[in-house]
């Protein structure tokens, strides 16, 4: 019985060998269980010697068995504790089992623990967890921090995240339609910035282009202002002067005559019959620097007395002679009537009948004088 112990304890003994090294290779147990273990291995290769020293002396001595009582009882030739020993080898071994179980239990319930909480982090992060550090900013190589701080921050995060309300889904597709309105938007106002410093630009062009004209027909119809007035008036003068302003397209228009005998003043001061001779000078001289096919002059001998009708007319007669302008006078004063070429006018012979007359005053004085 002693020999048959002896070979299972040599079989345990390779196996817990087996076992150690299998151990040693699993990060998951404990530097205590393996220290127990190497305590259990010791024991056995003792006990081990021992059985075969004790094997040695029985074959030495011839005796076939050895009556071994399992329950604690002693060797009646030496009186020696071996079976007792044995005993207490066997429950360290057992106990040894049993833990090599636990921690393989442990182990494995670490490694189906570390691979949920890696598929956590791919879900929650979209990372491998090695890559948890750079996103976390914190060096792979330093020590981490304290484990409240850490927690009390992700709180603060958290509720803050809270405070923000709802996540919007859409939000960056939201983003992408705001950004191309944002750009459209943006373009249409380089393009009206652009049209802007082109109207600009324009508008100063004409502005200078005006400004040149406008100065240089002013002081055109000046001069033919001021020599039409002394033809109406038989002497005088007159002229025309911007006002209000240095820029003559913002300027304003004064008239400043001088009738012969009286001193300069504005044209409303004077007479209804300077007025109107001076306005004729006017408008006559606007058409001596500008003229146009024709010219409709309505009741302009009204205020007129007879001496300046005839003036009125003697410069009608130079400026048919002297233009291409054709004059359509509207008048009820002979004299103007008697100086024109061509009369028209609207008689009512009968009572509700109108008839319209015209009169070649040319011809007539031919065949009168051909009388």
């Amino acid at each position: 019985m002693l020999k048959s112990t002896s070979a299972h304890s040599r079989q345990t003994l390779v196996m817990i060998r087996t076992n150690l090294s299998s151990l040693s290779r699993r990060r998951a147990i404990s530097a205590s269980m393996a220290l127990s273990v190497a305590l259990v291995v010791c024991v056995l290769a003792g006990f081990l010697s021992m059985a075969k020293g004790f094997e040695t002396a029985l074959a030495s001595a011839g005796s076939p068995s050895v009556a071994v009582l399992l329950g604690g009882g002693t060797n009646q030739e030496t009186g020696s504790d071996i079976p007792a020993a044995v005993i207490r080898t066997l429950d360290a071994m057992t106990g040894a089992r049993e833990a090599f179980v636990r921690a393989e239990a442990r182990l494995e319930g670490s490694r189906q623990r570390i691979q949920e909480i890696g598929a956590e982090i791919a879900e929650k992060f979209e990372t491998e967890p090695p890559a948890l550090t750079r996103i976390a900013g914190i060096d792979a190589e330093a020590a981490l921090p304290a484990a409240r701080d850490v927690e009390d921050r992700l709180e603060g995060l958290k509720r803050e995240r809270e405070r923000l309300g709802g996540v919007n889904l859409r939000a960056d597709e939201e983003l992408t339609e705001v950004q191309a309105q944002f750009d459209g938007m943006v373009s249409e106002r380089d393009d009206l910035v652009e049209a802007i410093k082109k109207l600009r630009t324009g508008i100063g062009a004409l502005n200078r282009e005006g400004r040149e004209r406008l100065l240089a027909s002013f002081v055109t119809v000046n001069g033919n202002f001021q020599k039409l007035f002394t033809t109406l008036f038989g002497g005088g003068t007159a002229e025309l002067q911007l006002v209000e302003s240095d820029d003559p397209l913002e300027a304003g228009l004064d008239i400043l005559a001088r009738p012969p005998g009286k001193k300069p003043q504005t044209l409303s001061l004077l007479s209804g019959g300077e007025q109107a001779l001076t306005a004729i000078a006017l408008i006559f001289a606007v058409f001596l620097t500008n003229p146009a096919p024709i010219c409709v002059l309505d009741e302009v001998d009204a205020p007129l007395d007879d001496a300046n009708v005839e003036r009125y007319c003697d410069l009608l007669d130079e400026m048919a002679a002297t233009t291409d302008t054709r004059f359509v006078v509207i008048t009820h004063n002979p004299i103007t009537m008697s100086r024109m070429n061509r009369l028209f006018g609207v008689t009512m012979a009968e009572r509700g009948v109108s008839t319209l007359v015209s009169v070649d005053l040319g011809r007539a004085e031919r065949l009168i004088a051909a009388e």
